[in-house]
């Protein structure tokens, strides 16, 4: 059994806010941050670079299962990063966030062998405890025993229009409407997935943060914590 406050599970749709409040919280409690979508975009970008077809489940798989991938606390970068991803020993931290990785990582975050892959390293996280883990079913999948759970949503508009300021940030030339389809489509793609769909633990408390500053939330799951304190 996981101890009081060890690991805290946050899930939620893409673009919720779920990895800006996730990073304050761990930086609030002295935690370590795991933001476990990651995983699944150096997967699906270690599959492009490879020049894999994305469709072809046994060959991104095997990737999968072969990656030299490591996460680590960021340190000294003042590019506005919450953690270095290294694949293969190269920084592709940024890289992760293209809107060609954002269009295939639903599909390979899909396959049960990725999932199974993925889920065995991010467990090895949350037993060294002390872990903000977010992603899509860290709370009914990866650390079900986990003693605090949070499901971080927000409307479809207000998260195309967060991923779009961002993607204005980093120089890309996407425009609403189509990051908005984008949007939709992951998260219909992601709720009715075979394996580990998107979906709030039965024991999760649900925030919607669609009016809410990401300083707000934080002070929400503050007092959530505050319960779970020994």
């Amino acid at each position: 059994m996981t101890t009081p406050l060890n690991v805290i599970a946050m899930d939620g749709p893409a673009a919720s806010g779920k990895s800006t409040i996730g990073f304050m919280l761990a930086e609030e409690l002295g935690f370590l941050f795991l933001d476990t979508g990651c995983m699944y975009r150096a997967a699906t970008l270690a599959a492009l670079k490879k020049g894999i077809d994305v469709e072809d489940e046994t060959a991104v798989t095997a990737l999968s299962r072969a990656l030299e991938l490591d996460i680590q606390p960021a340190a000294g970068e003042e590019d506005g990063r919450q953690y270095t991803v290294l694949l293969e020993g190269q920084d592709i931290t940024w890289q992760l966030r293209s809107p060609d990785v954002d269009k295939h990582v639903s599909l390979v975050s899909s396959y049960i062998g990725v999932r199974k892959e993925m889920v065995r390293r991010q467990r090895e996280f949350g037993q060294r405890g002390q872990v903000v883990m977010v992603g899509r079913d860290i709370g009914t999948v990866v650390m079900p025993d986990a003693p605090l759970k949070l499901y971080i949503t927000a409307s479809a508009e207000e998260r195309a229009r967060r991923r779009w300021l961002d993607r204005q940030a980093q120089g890309h030339a996407n425009n609403y409407d189509a990051i908005l389809a984008d949007v939709q489509r992951r998260d219909a793609f992601d709720s009715n997935r075979k394996h580990s769909p998107l979906k709030p633990a039965e024991d999760a408390f649900i925030i919607n943060t669609t009016d809410l500053t990401p300083k707000a939330v934080l002070n929400e799951i503050l007092a959530l914590t505050r319960l779970h304190l020994p």
